[in-house]
């Protein structure tokens, strides 16, 4: 059966999209069965791992029924996904039947005993996208960048997971807080740090011993549609994520 993990965070550009294909690219190369969903409208993880985008079957129509969840996966080098669509920014007016939170849920459970991990790319946003993705999910890395305003967040996502864990999935947790575009070097970002784990110990949860730096490879993999561990697999960059899995594997998450 697979673990599932969200990765989630509701302010946008923070790392969710790098950190779902980085680990489930170096899962995959670990010979762990990996499976990826794009649940963000904006279909970005679909694009940098070189997914069809034009005619494939995507979450939309698996989440509305019309497709079966194992007709939409696609299997490519770096790892099997379910792409995004556009048509789910419309969601919230579209699905409003009672039980709509356990859609994807439900979709997943033909296929879970396929994988090894099932990752989930959610939205910037707390929306039904993001509680069908904790609904279904055992548990949520939170990437955040290494700024105060990103920290700002933490607090409200953690309420959402706790109303979620009440009515939806009482077995969901939050796996810790990953530190992304982080400068050892400076002060500042040992600042946030700090922060960062006076806010994790208040709602008792865990920011991850290891952080990811800041690399321009990360845009250029995206850029020509390759995952960081084929694209640059001595950078820096790389290098974290890496670190990040091993931590990952030994906390058994």
């Amino acid at each position: 059966m697979a673990k599932v993990i969200s990765v989630s965070n509701q302010k946008g550009g923070v790392g969710k999209t790098t950190t779902v294909c980085s680990v489930a690219a170096g899962l995959k190369k670990r010979g762990r069965r990996v499976l990826a969903i794009d649940l963000d409208p904006q279909g970005n993880l679909g694009f940098s791992v070189g997914a069809d985008t034009e005619t494939s079957a995507t979450v939309y129509d698996v989440l509305k029924g019309e497709v079966k969840t194992q007709y939409a996966i696609q299997k490519l080098p770096a790892m099997d996904i379910i792409i995004s669509s556009i048509l789910l920014s419309g969601i919230e007016l579209e699905f409003t039947d009672r039980g709509r939170e356990f859609l994807l849920k439900d979709a997943l459970r033909p296929v879970q005993d396929r994988y090894d991990y099932i990752l989930l790319d959610t939205p910037p946003a707390l929306g039904i996208l993001t509680i069908n993705a904790f609904t279904a999910s055992d548990t949520i890395i939170v990437p955040t960048l290494s700024d105060i305003f990103s920290l700002q967040g933490i607090a409200q996502l953690y309420e959402t997971v706790e109303r979620v864990k009440q009515y939806c999935n009482p077995n969901i947790s939050i796996a810790g807080i990953l530190l992304t575009k982080f400068n050892p070097r400076t002060l500042l970002s040992r600042e946030i740090r700090g922060t960062a784990e006076l806010i994790a110990r208040d709602l008792h949860i865990r920011v991850f011993d290891t952080f990811i730096r800041s690399s321009v490879a990360a845009g250029e993999a995206q850029s020509v549609q390759r995952s960081l561990f084929d694209y640059s697999p001595r950078n820096n960059i790389t290098r974290d994520y890496k670190k990040f899995i091993d931590e990952l594997l030994a906390e058994g998450v």
